[in-house]
């Protein structure tokens, strides 16, 4: 199998790509989970961040592993705090995405504090990562709590 070339100009997202939230600023963020295998036609990300409970297997683009357990809240509360805040920067003019296993919990979690960076209020992150990524996003009372703190 041959290897997938970028062939949009700027280096980022489709609105219309699978998983990518557009952030008020304009910013495509792909979210994903990693039990979904990548549609071979898409493109792929040029940088990650992977939130998982054990280190993620290598991938062929830049990564970032985020210690965060499923259910659960990152680790280390400083470093996922860094880890989004490089993501927010970079998705200006890089194809970012984050995942997690099921791409809903963790990983709308982490696109709520996305949106935090990018303008919304924590107390409506929620909502708007819901209505425009994935209704089941943030799974757990404290994943939402996070959210509303992570301001």
């Amino acid at each position: 199998m041959g290897e997938r070339v970028d062939d949009r100009a700027d280096g980022r997202w489709g609105e219309g790509d699978a998983g990518v939230l557009r952030l008020p600023s304009g910013r495509l963020i792909r979210g994903r989970g990693l039990c979904h295998p990548l549609d071979p036609a898409a493109p792929v990300p040029s940088y990650a961040v992977y939130l998982l409970g054990s280190r993620p297997p290598e991938v062929p683009w830049e990564f970032r592993w985020l210690h965060w357990p499923d259910f659960r809240l990152p680790k280390d509360h400083g470093d996922a705090r860094a880890a989004l805040a490089e993501v927010w920067e970079r998705a200006v003019g890089e194809r970012v995405e984050v995942a997690c296993g099921g791409g809903r919990g963790r990983t709308g979690t982490a696109l709520a504090c996305l949106a935090v960076l990018d303008g919304v209020p924590a107390g409506e992150a929620v909502a708007y990562v819901r209505a425009h990524y994935d209704r089941h996003a943030v799974e757990t009372p404290w994943q939402r709590r996070y959210v509303r703190r992570f301001g």
